[in-house]
């Protein structure tokens, strides 16, 4: 049955979540709501020309309208996966390698996006020893852009976790106890354990014969519709949308994004005749040791040339990182224990308040609070 997937990497992993808690919808509450759930079988073709969904065990199921929610894949492991070498995307592979870690060891992560992060942070929090190695220059710099990111270098290697950025994979050879990690600085690295997290794939390989426009997802409209067939939705990691905030194809992957997607999509169904756009305010968030990191708007992207920092406390670990294309706009906000800024950023975001406005702000919020006795 659906359940949560962020805690994977966090709290699931390190054994504090357990399944009942990440749960999203119980057999009982689907039969409730007169929902059908077809468990251990996949959709394998879409037939537009007679609105049918081909599953792999040939049975076709008509439809009025269909949603394609399929999500995303780990990008699989270019190194092989033997025993010991884990991915994760499902609650199997969290369990596999809570399995691993809990038996303690050395252990490297390749990869150092959010995924790779947070297991990393996890993994050190249960005794391991811990190396990241990413070819870019920071942590999670797709989300974050470089000045932000060196932060979490600093909190990485403050925790005991050793880094090495701007540093590839050549090979991993071995096998659980015994891998050896080649570099591209020529360096090799000894592991119990490797996780490989490079990165997502969307699952739209069944639709290659559907006649879809497939480009890195299906390709919608705003509407999360796809174009020429209006019966026909798609939402969340495998949407590619056409996004009337940044007038550009999207894609996103982010647990916020599939669920504001949803609440489009079932409206558009149920009042065609009242079309919404999907037109949201990115927003991700993550754990790592004692930073709670929160993410709104489009922060690490190239554009984005004007980069600040307000409020920094190096005692709490706070601040925010505001970021502009020209110093005017205000485009993306990374915030770091500090939820009156995330508040303030995320309603500017929402009011299209100019750069310089939500700075001031920021700047007043930082300084310290006196009371009146």
């Amino acid at each position: 049955m659906p359940y949560d997937k962020p805690p994977l990497s966090k709290a699931f992993l390190a054994g504090t979540a357990a399944d009942a808690d990440i749960a999203l919808l119980s057999q009982k509450e689907a039969d409730d709501l007169n929902i059908e759930v077809r468990l251990g079988c996949r959709a394998a073709h879409l037939h537009l020309s007679r609105d049918e969904v081909e599953l792999d065990g040939g049975e076709r199921l008509h439809f009025d309208q269909l949603v394609i929610a399929t999500g995303a894949r780990a990008r699989p492991s270019p190194w092989g996966q033997p025993d010991g070498l884990h991915v994760v995307r499902t609650i199997d592979d969290s369990q596999r390698l809570r399995e691993d870690l809990t038996q303690g060891g050395r252990l490297t992560v390749v990869g150092g996006g959010f995924i790779g992060a947070e297991i990393a942070a996890t993994a050190r929090s249960m005794g391991l020893a811990v190396t990241i190695v990413d070819p870019s220059p920071v942590p999670m710099e797709r989300v974050l852009g470089e000045q932000i990111g060196e932060r979490f270098i600093h909190l990485h290697e403050s925790n005991g976790v050793t880094t090495l950025f701007g540093v590839g994979v050549e090979g991993i050879s071995g096998q659980r106890g015994q891998f050896r990690v080649a570099l591209t600085s020529g360096d090799i690295l000894d592991a119990d354990y490797v996780v490989v997290g490079i990165g997502a794939v969307p699952n739209d390989d069944w639709l290659a014969t559907s006649g879809l426009h497939i480009d890195n997802g299906v390709v919608c409209d705003k509407h999360l519709r796809v174009p020429d067939a209006p019966n026909v939705f798609a939402l969340g990691d495998v949407c590619r949308w056409q996004n009337p905030r940044h007038d550009r194809l999207t894609r996103v992957e982010h647990w916020t994004n599939a669920v504001e997607q949803a609440a489009i999509v079932a409206h558009n169904i149920t009042q065609p005749t009242a079309l919404v756009e999907c037109a949201p305010i990115e927003y991700v968030w993550s754990d790592q040791y004692d930073w709670k990191v929160r993410v709104a708007g489009e922060a690490g992207i190239a554009e984005n040339r004007h980069v600040e920092v307000i409020g920094e406390d190096a005692h709490t670990g706070r601040f925010a990182g505001l970021y502009s294309p020209d110093g005017q706009t205000f485009s993306g906000m990374a915030v770091v224990n500090w939820p009156r800024a995330l508040v303030a950023g995320r309603r500017a975001l929402a009011q299209r308040t100019p750069y310089p406005a939500i700075r001031d702000e920021l700047v007043r919020l930082a300084q310290p609070q006196h009371s009146i006795t």
